[in-house]
């Protein structure tokens, strides 16, 4: 799924090509994409689009009128720039937003559609997409501790939980916690001072490094790679490959379908954390520390 990082390099790929632009309409290939009912897509062809910006993981178009597109990608959705007019070929391709100078194309892989797009006039009607979640990037430290640690949650859980941060997900929220060198499952109400101040240090460090990157990796073009599993990852996605840290092998934890990569060594005091399904099938065969393993 897309996070804050990839949401932010959309916006401002978006702000360069369509901001003062009109909006000429909007072309649905699947139905069920638009999951709203008013107002109806024939109703915005015309408008010009005002601001481009983003609510958590959804990417916000405002349009005139005090009209808002607000476009969600949940997983495997991907936004694309195409000629003015672009032809939606395929059964991934499920919409269609046409400007007058290109088309942006809502594209989505796999056979689960997910992804979203939803109309909304007003304040009132805008302000039912928000979450809660507050901007990781522009939170106090005092406020992030106190909106984390208000449930007792595991770190993990926390950092992605939308009503309390907005756009941090699975890969990130990995990232992050390697840079605090904190457990993912250690609990919000047991944090010390010190373990806070990493924490918040290293999400707003993290996530503005990554930032910096893509945005240096896309130049002036419109995003093509966006992916939850980069190059120059620390953990996430790179199980059983050194920590570049420690050296240590990448440990994982798969749950429904999210997973937890960390460092033993870095992040629990070389403790495996016990994965619920493989730790049942090994019983007492589980190892407990990174040496055992080792052995």
């Amino acid at each position: 799924m897309p996070e804050l990082p990839d949401i932010k390099i959309y916006v401002d790929a978006l702000k360069e090509r369509i901001e003062g632009h009109a909006l000429e309409g909007m072309r649905i290939a699947n139905p069920f994409v638009v999951r709203s009912v008013l107002p109806r897509p024939a109703d915005i062809g015309g408008l010009a689009v005002v601001g481009v910006g983003h609510q958590a993981k959804r990417i916000v178009i405002a349009l005139q009128q005090d009209i808002s597109i607000f476009i969600h990608l949940m997983i495997a959705g991907r936004l694309h720039w195409r000629e003015r007019g672009a032809v939606l070929r395929g059964r991934n391709h499920l919409a269609a937003l046409d400007f007058d100078n290109g088309t942006l194309v809502l594209t989505e892989a796999g056979t689960k559609r997910r992804a979203s797009i939803h109309l909304a006039q007003g304040e009132k009607a805008a302000a039912r997409f928000d979450q809660g979640g507050l901007d990781p990037l522009v939170i106090s430290e005092a406020a992030f501790r106190q909106r984390l640690s208000r449930e007792n949650h595991t770190l993990k859980r926390a950092l992605t939980d939308q009503k309390l941060l907005g756009g941090i997900g699975n890969a990130y929220s990995d990232e992050i916690l390697l840079a605090a060198r904190l457990s993912p499952f250690k609990q919000t109400q047991g944090m010390t001072d010190d373990e806070w101040q990493r924490l918040y240090t290293a999400t707003r460090d993290t996530l503005n490094i990554w930032i910096d990157r893509l945005r240096q990796e896309v130049g002036s073009d419109f995003p093509k790679k966006v992916t939850a599993f980069r190059e120059g990852m620390a953990v996430h996605g790179r199980y059983r490959k050194p920590c570049p840290v420690c050296g240590s092998p990448v440990q994982r934890i798969v749950y429904a379908e999210n997973e937890a990569n960390y460092c033993a060594r870095c992040q629990t005091g070389e403790r495996l954390l016990a994965d619920r399904s493989l730790s049942r099938l090994l019983k007492d065969n589980w190892p407990k520390k990174l040496e055992d393993l080792e052995e």
